[in-house]
């Protein structure tokens, strides 16, 4: 990403914030972790991760880092039980800094227009790199892993009263032969 875009997104940054905000609040929160109060929170750090991550990309001046990895386009698919809360998160977050960045590069005549593609695309794929990773460590404490089997106490106790109602109608049935 090229300095000055970078220079103007942090000038943007409380409006970035705001706008991720205001974006979680459209939708109906679907858990209480999902609720945007407790969401809003993580903005802070989320921001300064990816801006970090966007200021090193410049200094480097590598666009190998741009290949887009299989998957990052449908970032729902990283959760098997669809209920992760980061999610809708993300992408209100990647929705927010890509707007903040076709705002900045309206305002900057001198940003190449060739570029905006892939200042764009920086953008997209950093957000998604974190959004993976905090995706997957979150899905990792998830207790719907699994969803599709039953709870071991579960299974134990229906196990437990299958063998039991089992072993109570042999005895019957042998006392009655």
């Amino acid at each position: 990403m090229e300095k000055n875009l970078l220079r103007a997104l942090l000038a943007r940054r409380p409006a970035i914030r705001q706008e991720w905000e205001r974006l979680l609040r459209l939708e109906k929160p679907a858990s209480a972790l999902a609720h945007p109060d407790t969401l809003a929170r993580m903005i802070d750090w989320t921001l300064d991760e990816a801006l970090a991550v966007l200021g090193r990309q410049w200094r480097r001046a590598s666009r190998t880092a741009l290949r887009r990895p299989r998957g990052y386009d449908n970032l729902s698919r990283a959760c098997a039980c669809g209920r992760n809360p980061l999610i809708e998160y993300f992408i209100a977050g990647e929705r927010a800094l890509l707007e903040a960045l076709v705002l900045a590069q309206a305002e900057t005549p001198e940003f190449a227009r060739g570029s905006r593609a892939t200042t764009a695309t920086e953008v997209h794929l950093t957000v998604r790199r974190i959004a993976r990773r905090e995706v997957g460590l979150f899905c990792s404490i998830c207790q719907h892993q699994g969803a599709t089997e039953a709870p071991p106490a579960h299974s134990e106790r229906a196990s437990g009263s299958v063998s039991s109602n089992t072993s109570r109608i042999r005895a019957l049935s042998s006392a009655g032969r």
